[in-house]
């Protein structure tokens, strides 16, 4: 079984790279007007972006770029499309927001809105509701980028025969830096036209990464 990358997205700050090519957006001086940007670039029409956690919106915009530049979604059934991904920081950026609303025992006041963040594998369901995806998902935390990690965990999950194609990548968001390289994984046949495809592998994904 060979599996191959049909199109990518490398989010780096404030900069977004689609398949090779770099993204002009106008300059934005703080995070949320980056996404906000980038919401509008890409033509999206889902109001429940606005409400996101920074990590989920970085994850959501890398993940609506590629799928712009593919017909993966025609190509693949939504119930055989897994997704995986991978960071270092987990859901830490939220979770120091969800702590400053209750270190305050005079001004106690969580907010479910927030609390419903404090998880890094929610940026999996927002992606899943968007497209109605309910294939095989997992969301792993590691010390770094780890190529090795992400193609194993694609691998292995290809071969249980759950799922015909992914949305793979690493999404991580700390401090009000994005750090994102999403990717999708079909298994090469006929039916994918787009000549331009490339093997997954750690060379590959740690080219894409730089």
């Amino acid at each position: 079984m060979e599996l191959v990358i049909t199109s990518y997205c490398r989010i780096k700050d404030k900069s977004i790279i689609v398949n090779g090519k770099e993204l002009q957006l106008p300059k934005q001086e703080a995070s949320s007007g980056f996404f906000a940007a980038a919401y509008k670039h890409f033509e999206i029409n889902y109001p429940k972006f606005h409400k996101m956690d920074a990590l989920s919106k970085l994850g959501f915009i890398a993940t609506e770029a590629v799928l712009k530049e593919s017909d993966f979604l025609k190509r693949n059934k939504p119930t055989e499309i897994g997704i995986i991904m991978a960071n270092k920081a987990s859901s830490l950026d939220t979770d120091r927001s969800h702590q400053l609303s209750i270190n305050d025992k005079n001004h106690y006041l969580p907010s479910p809105a927030t609390f419903v963040y404090t998880l890094p594998n929610i940026v999996i369901g927002e992606i899943s509701i968007k497209h109605k995806l309910t294939g095989e998902n997992g969301f792993f935390v590691c010390d770094g980028f780890d190529a090795g990690l992400l193609v194993n965990a694609a691998q292995i999950t290809f071969h249980q025969k759950t799922i015909t194609a992914a949305i793979c990548g690493w999404v991580d968001y700390d401090n009000g830096a994005s750090d994102a390289l999403i990717y999708l994984v079909e298994m090469a046949s006929d039916s994918i036209k787009n000549t331009n495809f490339t093997a997954l592998n750690e060379e590959t994904l740690n080219q894409f990464y730089i």
